[in-house]
């Protein structure tokens, strides 16, 4: 299966200080911004997503269709067939991505630890 980007995003108490945190690891702002309450940072090929009173927890992104440099891919499952896999082998989506669309779309899902994890599909 081909998942595309991989990330993770992060709820963060305080952007600011996240945001000087990891760039003192040598990330960069990617995307976003503080007047957004979110920051993707970049180091090489590592994105965070810092994420300000969004969400509750941390999440495991996986964006099909995307590279680490948020570019097209020739080459991807779409979430909708993600999705149907998944459900195929026991796995009970949270939120779903409606069947009858196509592009854009999203599903949530945890793994057998509860961890969260985000299919986020932006093409």
């Amino acid at each position: 299966m081909i998942l595309g980007a991989f990330s993770t995003s992060l709820n963060v108490k305080n952007l600011k200080e996240s945001r000087t945190f990891y760039e003192t690891l040598g990330f960069n702002v990617f995307a976003g911004s503080m007047e957004q309450n979110y920051l993707i940072m970049k180091n090489q090929n590592a994105l965070i997503g810092l994420f300000q009173g969004m969400f509750e927890g941390n999440i495991l992104t996986f964006n099909p269709g995307w590279d680490e440099n948020a570019q097209p891919q020739d080459e991807y499952d779409d979430v909708r067939v993600i999705q149907e896999h998944l459900k195929a082998h026991n796995v009970t989506p949270i939120t779903e991505v409606d069947t009858s669309t196509s592009g854009p779309g999203s599903m949530l899902f945890k793994d057998p630890d509860g961890n969260m994890i985000l299919i986020d599909q932006h093409i």
